[in-house]
């Protein structure tokens, strides 16, 4: 009963290919892809892009002493 044969696996990929289409099918495995890629790199602590520059702490002014 908790078998799945060859023949549940294609009724699942044809209703899959009616519901989706074979266009969008690549669109979203590459998303799915993507998603993982980008799970695997938050857990590891690693990322493709750069952290954005910090600015540096601003600077203090000594107000200017008026003369009388």
């Amino acid at each position: 009963m908790g078998e799945f044969s060859i023949f549940h696996w294609l009724i699942v990929l044809v209703v899959v290919l009616i519901f989706f289409g074979g266009k969008r099918i690549p669109e979203i495995m590459k998303g799915f892809g993507e998603g993982i890629r980008s799970f695997k790199d938050g857990m590891s602590g690693t990322s493709s892009t750069p952290a954005p520059p910090t600015a540096p702490p601003p600077t203090a002014e000594k107000p200017a002493e008026e003369k009388k």
